[in-house]
């Protein structure tokens, strides 16, 4: 029943909302059970799946046509920037079993990671700080922190330098 009222609230209250109203979509969210700290920024176009498995800290900012498919929990670390089209899918199947059964595992993504346009992160994945993933980059393994890397598969590139 919670997920059906939210997918109702999603595609109305929050997808209509003018888009400086960011504040306003983060307290959706949050009524929904959504853990997001002060200073986030989320895209009138940006979708969850499930509110409550949302984790946001300070000034993360969700861009337009971000798709949070979270069957299993996301966190977002500090100043994390997810930019259009972005797609974090926290669940598969299980193609080896007849019935393929739903397969949920967590995506955590480390303090000021940056995500380029349209990257895909599969299930399970964690990206570690001040990593820089590459646009339509496919990561499907943990990425480590302060590398730029993309690729399909994603692999690390070369070290990011420290921001100025």
């Amino acid at each position: 029943m919670r997920r059906c009222l939210w997918a109702v609230v999603q595609a109305t209250a929050f997808r209509w909302s003018p888009r400086g109203l960011h504040g306003f979509r983060v307290a959706l969210l949050r009524l929904f059970g959504a853990r997001i700290a002060d200073n986030v920024r989320i895209y009138p176009t940006a979708r969850t799946i499930y509110p409550w498995r949302l984790t946001c800290e300070a000034r993360v900012m969700i861009g337009p046509d971000v798709n949070l498919y979270n069957l299993a929990p996301v966190t977002l670390g500090y100043g994390v920037q997810l930019s259009q089209s972005v797609h974090l899918c926290a669940g598969t199947h299980d193609y080896l079993k007849w019935a393929m059964p739903l397969v949920a595992e967590p995506i955590t993504i480390g303090a000021n990671v940056w995500l380029g346009a349209e990257v895909f992160v599969g299930p399970g994945v964690t990206i570690g700080e001040l990593a820089v993933i590459g646009a339509r980059s496919v990561v499907v393994k943990d990425q480590p922190a302060g590398m730029v890397c993309a690729g399909n598969p994603c692999r690390p590139l070369k070290p990011r330098p420290d921001p100025q």
